[in-house]
């Protein structure tokens, strides 16, 4: 049995979207986004205290990219994954992991904007600088989907696969930051892949939500 350990908004929604699109059974432990991921109990699976993190036949797994990696592997090597023989799989691997470069600077203007609870804490300087790396983030996916190649509708040129969840999910996060009005292929294959079901299936309720706003605009003095 899977179980993913999750916070709805964060890297775990990656984990999230890609079980789903694995379609293997698998439980969901929801956790809030708060100290209580500093608990003995969580560190045990995480000891860094973040989402996600997975246990699977007794074993526990952290870290998005070794987890994306097994569980295609395991699952999905030639679907969601690329096997090592995949022409693809270079540029799988670099897409996977570059979705973190993408969620570092998310996860910075996430702590700016909403973990921080005095505006006295936050740094414009900080806020600004974000959300310019972000945009460097997204010159590199969008020269990515610019690439004259035939049927360019995903990161790779085999089709979709995991390496658009992780970068998707990333986007996701950041686009409460930062907008994709001047990235056009970008926001064409954000639309696309996000109209998914397993996308949907992965989003979270309401209620649940770690973002109150759609969009956060950068902080002014």
């Amino acid at each position: 049995m899977i179980t993913l350990h999750h916070c709805p908004q964060t890297r775990s929604m990656r984990t999230l979207w890609l079980l789903h699109e694995l379609d293997v059974p698998f439980h969901v432990q929801v956790h809030p986004f708060d100290k209580s991921l500093r608990a003995p109990e969580f560190l045990s699976l995480s000891p860094a205290g973040r989402v996600p993190a997975l246990e699977i036949e007794g074993e526990r797994m952290f870290e998005t990219g070794a987890i994306t990696q097994y569980l295609c592997e395991r699952f999905s090597p030639d679907r969601m994954g690329r096997s090592v023989a995949s022409p693809d799989r270079m540029a799988w691997l670099v897409w996977v992991h570059f979705a973190e470069t993408v969620s570092q600077h998310a996860a910075a203007l996430t702590q700016q904007h909403v973990v921080l609870y005095d505006d006295a804490m936050r740094s414009p300087t900080i806020m600004k600088l974000e959300a310019a790396r972000l945009g460097k983030c997204y010159d590199a996916i969008e020269a990515r989907l610019s690439t004259p190649v035939e049927n360019r509708d995903y990161l790779l040129t085999s089709g979709f696969s995991a390496a658009d969840i992780s970068v998707g999910q990333a986007i996701y996060m950041a686009r409460h930051f930062r907008g994709l009005d001047q990235h056009p292929e970008l926001a064409q294959w954000y639309t696309r892949i996000t109209e998914r079901p397993a996308f949907q299936a992965s989003l979270p309720a309401p209620e649940a939500r770690l973002y109150d706003q759609d969009f956060y605009a950068a902080w002014e003095e």
